[in-house]
This record gives C-alpha cells, structure tokens and sequence, in this order.
C-alpha cells in the first residue's frame, strides 16, 4: 500500500516526475561514458533515487524505501534511461526547458525531503539537511561513481543555495508560523525553483573561499 500522498503533501507525479529527470541526467552521463545498459540503469538509478535512499536507509530509518515499494519509481528509471539513449545526443536544442524541469524536481526533491523529516520528528536544523540531501545527493553519489568531483562542492550557479533557501522557507513556514502543509510546500517549491531559474538566466554564481599569500582568509574569487 502507498502512503505517499499523505507524507508528501504534493502531487506523486510531482515527484516521480523528478525522478524522471534526474535518471535521464543519470543515463546520459552513462551513455557519455560509453556504459552498456546494466550502466546506465545503475547511474539512472543511483542519480534518480540515490538522494531518497540516502533519507529513508540513512537518516530516516523507517523501513523499505518508498523508491523501492512502488514499482512506478524504478519504471520511471527505465523510462529515462530509454529517454536518455533516443535524445540524450539532441538535448542542446531542450536545454532551456530541460533546465526548467531540472529546476522544479530540485524544488519539488527538497520539499519532499524535508516533509518527511519533520513527519518523522527530526529537528528543523536537520529537515533542512536531510532536504537538500534528498534534493542534490543522487547528483553527487553520480559524480562520485563516475570518479568526478561531485558538482554541488564546486563554485557555480546556485543550485545547493536555491535548494536550501526553498526548503528553509517550507520548514519555517509550516514549524514556526503555522501555514498549512501544502501552502508551505508550493510556497518552498517556488521559491526554489524561481531561484534557479533566475541563477540560470543571470548566471549568478558562487565564489571559491580562498587564503591569501599570508595564509589569512582573501576576497573570494569573482
């Protein structure tokens, strides 16, 4: 039986719908590495789900994964890998309504995280946490598998930062002032994914922190 209507407080095809796009992320980067197709599964998987595995067998503990209770998780990894191989070669031409999508499973990705974690009794500090891990962790166990140094520690456009803002904004909103769970969720997953898209438009971007000749803390980089 599937519970996650209720835990989620959004819309399934939200969230598999972001599952959806981070195993297409997950396979072409396979395909790219000239994987066969157990590869490129593994990758899909791992980037489409690696972040919810990490909040439910780590952090959560509550028993199987729902990734894993719900067949629809892993058909939906079938299916971006399938998307990956047919158009993964022609994904300039999409890169601005790809970079959307991306942008709303982040947002919907931290939201979801940090529902769970306050259902489950975690701190505030800690939804927070466990949402952005939930949003960017499968990206990084990809980059780690495909011995790359993971995207999220490098100095780029806003993409942790937007996460965290969006994700803070739903923990505040439904643990200090009281908004109704879903006014809280679509709040956080606005603010997260209007932050990225604007970081991707201006290309806003953070800055490596870097010591001087002295050794003393310098201006970061531009």
């Amino acid at each position: 039986m599937n519970h996650a209507p209720n835990l989620l407080a959004l819309p399934e095809w939200l969230h598999l719908g972001a599952t959806f796009v981070f195993a297409v992320t997950g396979a072409i980067a396979a395909i790219r590495r000239h994987y066969d197709v157990v590869g490129v599964f593994a990758l899909a998987l791992v980037t489409g789900v690696g972040g919810a595995l990490l909040r439910d067998g780590l952090f959560l503990q509550k028993g199987p994964p729902v990734v894993l209770t719900d067949w629809r998780y892993l058909a939906v990894i079938a299916a971006g890998c399938a998307a990956g191989y047919l158009f993964g070669s022609r994904l300039d031409r999409f890169n601005l309504v790809f970079s959307g999508i991306d942008a709303l499973g982040l947002a919907a990705y931290g939201v979801i995280g940090a529902r769970l974690s306050l259902a489950a009794g975690l701190s505030v500090p800690a939804a927070i946490f466990v949402g952005v891990v939930n949003a960017a962790g499968g990206g990084a166990l990809r980059d780690i598998l495909t011995r790359e140094e993971p995207l999220m520690f490098r100095p780029g456009q806003f993409y942790v930062l937007a996460t965290a803002t969006g994700t803070s904004l739903f923990v505040i909103l439904v643990s200090q002032v009281g908004f109704a769970v879903e006014a809280a969720a679509w709040s956080g997953v606005a603010a997260t994914f209007v932050l990225r898209v604007l970081a991707i438009h201006y290309d806003w971007r953070t800055s490596p922190l870097r010591w001087d000749a002295t050794g003393e803390p310098g201006k970061p980089s531009a």
